[in-house]
């Protein structure tokens, strides 16, 4: 996720901010920028310090609610999106372009079960998600700042992990993916720290039929480079 001032982006600890994004610039090509004009309005959620209702943002109350942080270019929330059609995605990202992309799938697959917020998700879980609302949430390839030093830039770290467990219901999941192996060695002992949170494999899982192969993956795992799964489950 990108291009947030991280001012207010702080939890228990004010001088360690956890960012959920990289600063980064983007060309919004024609496509996007017409999908985002045209799909926005019906797609997507503005933010506001405030709890919403998943429930009636997506007119379904039976359905399992899902949330995608951080999507990138939104290909593999998309596919999820297309194979599970009976959960609903709330899907966060910052990214101009890739809000872009998203809304410009949607728009292509004729998908109605995303909703998007285009802002930092550290606020959307504080502020507009309330409690045990949440039925599973996906982090797929975040940013690794992979160096010791960079450690505070880390989205996954013990005070987020908290965070998003109280927004877990009792069952929830959660699914990191990474393809960086001393990052999933960072989050698979992180989230064996947490104490509300029971891993599903002794170490790392493997893929879930539901996550894509993305066509990087798919590039690298050619290549003999690997993917780290890692699924918990909310005590």
């Amino acid at each position: 996720m990108r291009d947030m001032n991280d001012a207010d982006l702080k939890l228990e600890h004010p001088q360690r901010p956890i960012r959920s994004f990289v600063l980064r610039q983007g060309r919004l090509t024609k496509g996007q920028a017409r999908a985002l004009e045209t799909g926005l309005p019906q797609f997507g959620i503005s933010y506001k310090p405030e709890l919403i209702d998943l429930n009636a943002e997506f007119t379904r109350e039976s359905s399992k609610k899902i949330l995608e942080i951080g999507f990138g270019m939104g290909e593999t929330t998309a596919k999820i999106a297309q194979t599970l059609q009976d959960y609903d995605f709330l899907a966060a990202e910052v990214h101009t372009p890739g809000v872009g992309a998203l809304l410009k799938l949607i728009e292509e697959l004729a998908l109605t079960n995303i909703r998007i917020i285009q802002h930092d998700v550290v606020e959307v879980l504080r502020h507009m998600l309330a409690d045990a609302s949440l039925d599973g949430v996906h982090i797929f390839f975040p940013d690794p700042w992979h160096k010791t030093r960079h450690h505070k830039r880390r989205l996954i770290q013990a005070e987020f992990v908290k965070l998003l467990c109280s927004k877990l219901k009792t069952g929830a999941y959660l699914h990191v993916a990474t393809d960086w192996q001393e990052y999933a060695e960072w989050v698979l002992e992180v989230l064996n720290a947490e104490s509300q949170l029971q891993n599903t494999a002794e170490n790392y899982a493997q893929k879930p039929s539901y996550r894509p192969l993305t066509k990087f993956e798919n590039r690298g795992l050619k290549l003999g480079h690997g993917v780290w799964d890692m699924v918990f489950t909310r005590k």
